[in-house]
């Protein structure tokens, strides 16, 4: 038991006002953490942001200052205790003040903060605290004013953002709205001690047989006491047990050896096993403070080796190698206290539901929550993990160096003994950047200094700065300076490095059925724009009038330049003509999900063929508000049908089958006289698996085989691809038809896929004699005729086991129904259902 350590958490019994405006009424605030746009909210001072246009008509809180003010009571302390006023996060620029006396001064969202107030504090009566939250979009254009030796350059939100330490995506992305916050966005806190625990962490590695594990754990205290209890554990059983002295700069260290250790992997290629660290400070026979902290033991390496194709760019996890398949991460609400650990735990348990392996926490956001990694860890998530820049070319004056930092030490520190965090990166596009304005860069001038003086300063941030922090604090972690980044040669090379292929909908605009021939070694980032579902948008229109697809209020939701062409673009390319807003809405939807099976498809199997593409994060998992936008699930966890595309895909054993690529706009829509096709299987088992494949040639029309089925046994390869059979398809000879592969592993089909003629629009589908029953547990479906992207209705409370389905005669499939919440039978619709 803990005798001397007290923390009492700050949340309630706070007010907010306009600092400047003191005839305006106090506004009661429900709890900290807060910032200030949810106490307006919930004061009814202001709409949500989220509906209609109402983002324009709170434009106005982001410009103004605000104040909190608490009282609380001073704690009952004895023995010379020191009392503690600590600040989690900040946001941004904030001074603190206790009983009218200034403490702090933060002008940075990231940091935390521990104040000593123990001389001030009044005994017998109430004591002040105060914090002034200045406008950081006006603080940002003050800043940028004040520095005219710097050239402020950045994409999306305003140049101001570049010299402010604060998530840069509050100045509006090209999938978020412009919603300046202020407040105390992480919890505030009063801690009374003599003696406490600052820090415990470890660095314990596996041996290069995987055989045993040594390291240290070490524990930072500050205060008096001059021993820690310190005791480790997996599943209960005892590792270590020991007391440990403090030296004089106040560390413990322990010395740990585990003979057969249990190593964490990502899930799908081994189990999760966290070790308990316990320590205990001790004051003679007295606890005065004791931390519990999991840790993991796993080694991970970053592999660049040269081969036929450039230089590799994947992981390799305790010796295995891992095919990144995944998806970016950008913060789940504008509204950063609103993600609870549940809402954590539903974004990221629909991850493993759908086979993605990793996620990237994205530069212009946050360094995210304790609970976003405690439970990448608990599920087997890898974490890329960006250092917050993003798609700018920051100025590097000193006093913004040192916040930069104090800022990484700070958060390195907070999130180093997390297995799941496997590489570090110093910004988001910030090279792109670098590149587009012809920014200085000699990739063989390695005079760091000089690189403050050129007009890409940040060079210094990410080559210099971050690489030796991160040296110093988390050796065990790769590190990467940008994302994308070639080594110094241009940041779109695809033979080395990581690569953000924007061009399919950015750049040249490619059809996205040539995914196979642009990707990288790496692809950290891709993507198509889809709508989200009705009940998001019918969530969001306010005039019902406005629920069609080209309503203002409909391209106010979808903040990426030139959306309509794009998405026009694509669907003309590749889809007859729709304009209902349900039909619009699913044909989008589609295109997003075609395009991802026309990246993840090739790109996987191109892990198999000497590691050719190490991994593929598409952009992006999540949303911050709801909107159109990249993400594969929308803001309310309703998921988009490429979710589903994205999870087969990823599936443990997936079967592809490919014709090649033919462009059908370059020759006028004339056919290609043949065509080649590909069959192949992908595993991420680290066993061979027997298996017989089977591939049929299936009409469109008629649902007739045209021709005899292709079957054959085989062994499919482990950690890689087993390419099966191979062919060409006779376009004079041959009436449009589909390849339909399925493969069976002791008589079960445990993978299916389809291979359309391509475009879509070309194809006539009409009545398709397709049979849906639906019971409480499941639905049955069967078809006489081909189906293309049959969908089931999103419903909340309603968990579809599958979803977006193609379908061929003869292949009934069943998808597996959960929830308590549906009410009577779900509602679909597949490609062409309208002819």
């Amino acid at each position: 038991m803990v005798e001397h350590l007290a923390r009492t958490e700050l949340r309630h019994g706070w007010t907010l006002r306009e600092t400047d405006n003191l005839t305006v009424e106090e506004i009661p605030v429900k709890e900290v953490p807060t910032v200030v746009h949810l106490d307006l909210i919930q004061a009814q001072k202001i709409p949500d942001p989220f509906i209609g246009f109402n983002e324009l008509d709170v434009e106005w809180v982001g410009e103004r200052p605000w104040t909190y003010t608490t009282k609380f009571q001073q704690p009952i302390t004895k023995d010379g205790a020191r009392v503690d006023l600590v600040f989690e996060g900040l946001d941004t620029f904030a001074e603190v003040k206790v009983n009218g006396e200034t403490v702090l001064k933060s002008d940075n969202m990231f940091m935390s903060y521990r104040c000593d107030i123990t001389k001030l504090l009044r005994s017998g009566a109430d004591n002040d605290l105060q914090i002034d939250f200045a406008s950081a979009l006006l603080r940002g254009r003050e800043i940028e004013k004040q520095h005219p030796e710097y050239r402020f350059i950045c994409h999306n939100g305003e140049t101001g953002r570049l010299g402010v330490r604060k998530a840069q995506y509050h100045w509006g992305w090209d999938w978020g709205p412009v919603l300046m916050t202020a407040g105390p966005w992480r919890p505030v806190w009063i801690e009374t001690y003599h003696g406490r625990i600052a820090d415990v962490w470890s660095d314990i590695k596996p041996s290069k047989d995987f055989k045993s594990a040594t390291g240290k754990v070490f524990v930072r205290v500050e205060g008096p006491a001059k021993s820690v209890a310190l005791r480790m554990n997996l599943a209960g059983n005892t590792i270590l047990e020991q007391t440990i002295q403090v030296n004089d700069h106040g560390l413990a260290t322990a010395t740990v050896t585990i003979d057969d250790p249990s190593l964490w992997f990502p899930h799908g290629y081994g189990d999760q096993p966290l070790y308990q660290i316990n320590v205990r400070l001790l004051g003679g026979e007295t606890v005065l403070d004791e931390v519990n902290k999991k840790v993991g033991i796993r080694e991970a390496e970053l592999v660049q080796e040269i081969d036929d194709a450039g230089k590799s760019f994947y992981l390799r996890i305790n010796g295995v190698d891992v095919f990144a398949g995944g998806s970016c991460w950008i913060p789940a609400d504008n509204f950063l206290p609103r993600i609870t650990h549940e809402k954590y735990r539903n974004w990221l348990q629909l991850m493993v539901e759908g086979g993605q392996v990793m996620t990237r926490v994205w530069g212009g956001g946050i360094y995210e929550d304790d609970a976003f990694y405690d439970i990448c860890d608990e599920l087997g998530i890898l974490v890329w993990q960006d250092f917050m820049f993003a798609c700018g070319s920051y100025p590097t004056w000193p006093e913004l160096l040192e916040s930069v930092k104090l800022e990484a030490v700070c958060n390195l520190r907070r999130l180093r003994h997390h297995p799941s965090i496997v590489i570090y990166a110093g910004n988001n596009e910030d090279y792109q950047i670098q590149e587009q304005y012809n920014l200085d860069y000699d990739r063989y001038n390695k005079d760091t200094k000089s690189w403050l003086r050129s007009t890409f300063p940040a060079r210094y941030i990410y080559e210099e700065l971050l690489p030796s922090v991160v040296g110093e604090e988390c050796p065990n972690v790769p590190y990467w300076p940008a994302s994308p980044f070639s080594g110094g040669a241009n940041s779109a090379d695809l033979t080395v490095g990581d690569v953000h292929q924007w061009n399919v909908w950015h750049g040249k605009q490619e059809k996205y059925q040539v995914y196979e021939q642009i990707g990288g070694r790496f692809n950290s980032e891709f993507g198509l724009e889809a709508f989200p579902v009705m009940k998001t948008i019918e969530g969001f229109v306010k005039d019902k009038s406005d629920l069609h697809p080209r309503s203002a209020v409909m391209d106010f939701h979808n903040k990426a330049d030139g959306h309509e062409r794009r998405i026009g673009l694509y669907l003309a390319e590749n889809f007859r003509p729709t304009n209902s807003m349900t039909s619009y809405a699913y044909i989008t939807q589609v295109s997003q999900s075609e395009a991802m099976y026309f990246a993840y498809k090739p790109w996987r199997r191109q892990w198999g063929e000497n590691r050719r593409c190490g991994g593929a994060l598409v952009w992006q998992l999540n949303d911050c508000w709801p909107c159109t936008s990249w993400a594969l699930v929308d803001y309310h966890l309703r998921k988009k049908p490429a979710f589903y595309t994205v999870s087969r895909l990823l599936a443990p054993i997936a079967v592809g089958v490919q014709r090649q690529h033919h462009d059908w706009s370059v020759c006028h829509a004339r056919p290609a006289i043949t065509l080649q096709w590909k069959l192949w299987i992908v595993s991420t088992k680290l066993t061979p698996v027997e298996a017989s494949v089977e591939l049929r040639f299936i009409s469109v029309e008629t649902g007739k085989d045209i021709k005899p089925a292709v079957k054959k046994d085989c062994t499919i390869v482990p950690n890689g691809t087993t390419n099966v059979v191979e062919g060409v398809v006779h376009n004079r000879e041959e009436e449009p038809h589909i390849l339909a592969a399925r493969v069976f592993v002791n008589g079960t089909c445990i993978a299916r896929d389809t291979d359309w003629p391509q475009p879509l629009k070309y194809l006539t589908f009409g009545d398709r004699r397709l049979k849906v029953t639906q019971n409480e547990n499941e639905i049955q479906i069967s078809t006489e005729k081909p189906v293309k992207a049959l969908v089931f209705e999103e419903a909340d409370g309603v968990k579809l086991s599958d979803n977006c389905l193609d379908l061929v005669p003869g292949d009934d499939q069943v998808i597996k129904v959960e929830g308590k919440n549906l009410q009577g039978k779900l509602s679909w619709t597949y490609l062409g259902y309208e002819e």
